[in-house]
């Protein structure tokens, strides 16, 4: 009897020792488990059982600030809304209260979802966001309340979200 011997064809095969490059993260995300309970000392926003809530913080919670206070802080937004159009001249104060409203609801339920500021230029109106599902969501609101164009853009890695909406 024969032995059989079986070729591994080296060149198609996969590398098992290869050097696995990590994907860019958020460094606004907690490189390490944050210990619970905590407390944002500048937003009083509660840390407990993985998520940030607006209940009350217990005596014992650590002060920890929070990533979208962070983010406030080194004025470093996640995610940017961009208005443009002429539609927004004629109606400003009706797409104001609509984004105002909407986010006013997101925060209540996620206190990590908040407009850091608003800048206004002759062509455009721009909201930086500490998230960017709370961009994409005031996007997707003006579009399903006025219809126009809406355009959502990622940066290498989805650190970064930039969404524009023209009508």
């Amino acid at each position: 009897m024969t032995a059989v011997r079986h070729q591994i064809d080296y060149a198609t095969s996969k590398r098992q020792d290869r050097l696995l490059v990590d994907a860019d993260h958020d460094p606004y995300h907690a490189k390490r488990k944050i210990k619970s309970p905590a407390v944002c000392p500048d937003c009083s926003a509660v840390y407990q059982d993985g998520r940030w809530t607006w209940r009350d913080a217990t005596i014992e919670a650590n002060e920890y600030r929070c990533p979208a206070c962070q983010r406030i802080a080194d004025k470093a937004p996640a995610a940017f809304l961009t208005i443009r159009g002429k539609f927004f001249k004629k109606h400003r104060r009706e797409l104001l209260n609509l984004i105002e409203n909407t986010a006013a609801r997101e925060r209540e339920s996620h206190p990590l979802k908040r407009i850091i500021n608003t800048e206004e230029t002759e062509r455009s109106f721009v909201l930086n966001c500490t998230d960017a599902h709370l961009a994409r969501g005031l996007g997707d609101a003006l579009h399903n309340a006025y219809g126009g164009t809406i355009e959502y853009q990622y940066s290498k890695g989805d650190i970064l979200l930039r969404v524009t909406w023209r009508r």
